[in-house]
């Protein structure tokens, strides 16, 4: 988590250092990246980076989070725009987010993130997220949840289809981006597994 002083720098003086950050993230995976190039880029001298940040890794899981925030937020948007449908709200934030690295100044950070994302990095990110925020993210998005739709039997099986979801979503989008799919055939092949879930794997039985 960025220290207090980074929080209380003037918004122009914030904004220059996560552009320069990202720059750098987009350059190389976080393992490569260089501090004194996000340095350069800022025109700040090293002090002053680690007045802000602990490390490189508190810079990127920083970035990483005003991400998860932004389609957290989105993806509250979407619930409300298609009736508490899950599905519907989730495939718009993959749509989004692949339209999202479509943009030239995104794209390399995003695929970056995503294409060197392995279990060091999602367990260290994981710790990043505290457990009342992953708490109040879940309770907006099930306070919203038409939850006729699936077929659950508790709050706690919610959760579970949440994260079934999101795995979903997260393979399609490295697996799209690594293999430079269009956004079309993306979406085809994530609309099949989505479907593949809503209607259930195994055939049913009289």
């Amino acid at each position: 988590m960025p220290k207090q002083t980074f929080f209380n720098l003037k918004e122009e003086k914030k904004q220059t250092l996560i552009n320069a950050a990202k720059k750098e993230f987009s350059r190389v995976s976080l393992y490569d990246a260089s501090i004194s190039n996000i340095l350069k880029t800022a025109g700040i001298p090293r002090g002053s980076f680690y007045q802000y940040f602990e490390d490189k890794e508190d810079a990127f899981f920083y970035l990483l989070n005003e991400h998860a925030k932004e389609r957290h937020k989105n993806f509250i948007l979407n619930l409300k725009k298609f009736n508490g449908d899950p599905f519907e709200a989730i495939a718009e934030i993959f749509l989004s987010v692949l339209e999202y690295s479509e943009d030239t100044g995104q794209r390399d950070f995003i695929r970056n993130v995503l294409l060197n994302m392995n279990y060091k990095i999602e367990n260290t990110f994981s710790k990043y997220l505290t457990e009342e925020a992953l708490n109040d993210r879940f309770n907006d998005v099930y306070d919203l949840l038409d939850t006729t739709l699936l077929n659950i039997t508790d709050k706690k099986e919610v959760f579970h289809v949440m994260q079934i979801l999101k795995a979903v979503t997260f393979h399609n989008l490295i697996y799209s981006i690594s293999n430079d799919l269009t956004i079309e055939d993306a979406m085809i092949k994530y609309r099949i597994e989505l479907n593949l879930l809503k209607s259930g794997l195994i055939r049913g039985t009289n």
